[in-house]
């Protein structure tokens, strides 16, 4: 009978005290570096160089971004972003289609209304660290990423009457300007991890260098094939929200 009640008390300890012992196990934002899954959809203001400079202007950018983050601030991040912009430094696009006003006429006879936009994206994947600040807690700090990927870019031309043949289907290939290419990504910031989870965010500058090509084989405007070698730079700020996921450890433990 006394065996039985020591088993039973013995038992009773051990369902007690496993669970116990596991939220222990876990760790606490407000004081420990810890492991975390970081979503990060962000926005972004960007300048061209290089050869961007010639063919773009100023554009905006959001995008998305997944980091695994270790306890000693090392980070995993795939990210990716979403180029658009107005700015279209190609005077004499359309030079095959315009009369001597410099005006395209549509197949109804009258001036066609055409428009144009910079539209492309990126896509990378490289590593980063985080250097530690005291205050609110050891995960946040100052950021240094560095990564690889892809990048590409061209002219949206769009015929909002749809009455220019030349510029419809297929034929939007000789004008749009495809180009792409390997790119490299660097980002040097401040990222923020509240210790209730309810404000995170990071902020910094953005630099992005594309080593791509032309990829269609005609272009109408310069009437030849443009595939030769290109170096396009992106340079801006880039600000955005972060969702941590991650398991914290009860602040309190009672056990009865």
């Amino acid at each position: 009978m006394i065996r039985n009640s020591l088993s039973g008390g013995l038992l009773v300890f051990l369902l007690l005290t496993i669970p116990c012992s596991g939220l222990w196990a876990q760790a606490s934002v407000k004081d420990s570096a810890i492991s975390m899954v970081m979503i990060r959809p962000s926005y972004g203001l960007q300048v061209p160089a290089g050869d961007l400079a010639k063919r773009f202007g100023f554009n905006q950018s959001v995008g998305m971004g997944v980091s695994y983050k270790n306890k000693k601030g090392w980070m995993i991040t795939a990210e990716g972003a979403f180029i658009f912009g107005t700015k279209i430094n190609e005077p004499n696009l359309f030079s095959d289609l315009t009369t001597s006003e410099g005006t395209i006429i549509g197949s109804d006879g009258l001036y066609g209304d055409i428009r144009v936009f910079e539209r492309g994206y990126y896509a990378t994947l490289g590593l980063g660290k985080i250097f530690k600040v005291k205050k609110p807690n050891p995960n946040c700090g100052f950021i240094v990423e560095g990564s690889l990927g892809f990048i590409q870019h061209k002219i949206k031309i769009q015929d909002k009457k749809n009455a220019v043949p030349a510029l419809q289907g297929e034929y939007l290939k000789g004008y749009d300007k495809l180009t792409n290419g390997l790119a490299a990504r660097e980002f040097v910031g401040f990222l923020y991890i509240g210790n209730h989870r309810l404000v995170n965010f990071f902020g910094g500058l953005e630099a992005v260098q594309g080593w791509t090509a032309g990829r269609r084989s005609y272009d109408f405007n310069s009437m030849k094939e443009e595939t030769g070698s290109r170096f396009d730079m992106l340079f801006g700020i880039r600000v955005g929200w972060v969702i941590p996921l991650f398991k914290e450890a009860p602040e309190e433990f009672y056990l009865y």
